[in-house]
């Protein structure tokens, strides 16, 4: 029998000025991507899934594009899905962020807050209770659980199933995970298993 998966699902494309910084900022994402991945993931997934999602427009519109296409999917939000919290970054351009901030957070990767915002090491925490509690979940009901969210959990996901994390590294830029799912589209990793595994779609 299969070991139940985690499907993380990325938001599809916001509606931003490209080139700025947008980790918690609340901005609407593209309908018509949007209702596309609907769709693709309403196919996909199969019954009696758990589905979570990050509290932010982004990712709520998906969330209730899906359950749309499949009623027989209960929603509920979870702030602990959100993306990191740039503080003052938010809404800046990147181009326009100081040099000497860049690199001290380049530098000290995890414990340094961007813009006064969250420190990795805070957001890889609550990624980590998430992950358990889905853990629980797929115990009891013996299916797969689908978080509807972001790029940077989807990068907390594999460093916290990451032979380094399991060592009790501390995350760094050199080591830090850069793949994340596409964009309106999602991956599937392992709830049982340290492993990771590839992108699905």
């Amino acid at each position: 029998m299969r070991a139940p998966r985690l499907w993380l699902v990325r938001h599809a494309q916001v509606l931003a000025v490209p080139g700025v910084c947008y980790g918690q900022l609340d901005l609407p994402a593209d309908r018509d991507a949007t209702q596309r991945c609907a769709q693709a993931l309403a196919a996909a997934l199969p019954q009696s899934v758990v589905v979570r999602h990050s509290t932010l427009q982004r990712c709520e519109l998906l969330a209730q594009s899906l359950q749309a296409l499949r009623p027989d999917l209960t929603l509920k939000s979870d702030a602990r899905l959100r993306e990191l919290d740039f503080g003052r970054w938010e809404g800046q351009p990147w181009a326009s962020l100081p040099g000497t901030e860049l690199g001290a957070w380049a530098a000290q990767l995890a414990t340094y807050s961007p813009g006064g915002g969250e420190r990795l090491v805070d957001m890889l925490a609550r990624v980590d209770a998430a992950m358990r509690e889905a853990a629980l979940l797929a115990s009891a009901t013996g299916g797969d659980v689908v978080w509807i969210s972001h790029a940077g959990v989807a990068r907390c996901v594999q460093w916290l199933q990451s032979e380094r994390a399991s060592a009790g590294h501390p995350p760094c830029s050199a080591h830090w995970p850069v793949q994340a799912p596409a964009l309106a589209s999602w991956a599937h990793y392992g709830l049982t298993s340290p492993d990771a595994a590839a992108p699905a779609h």
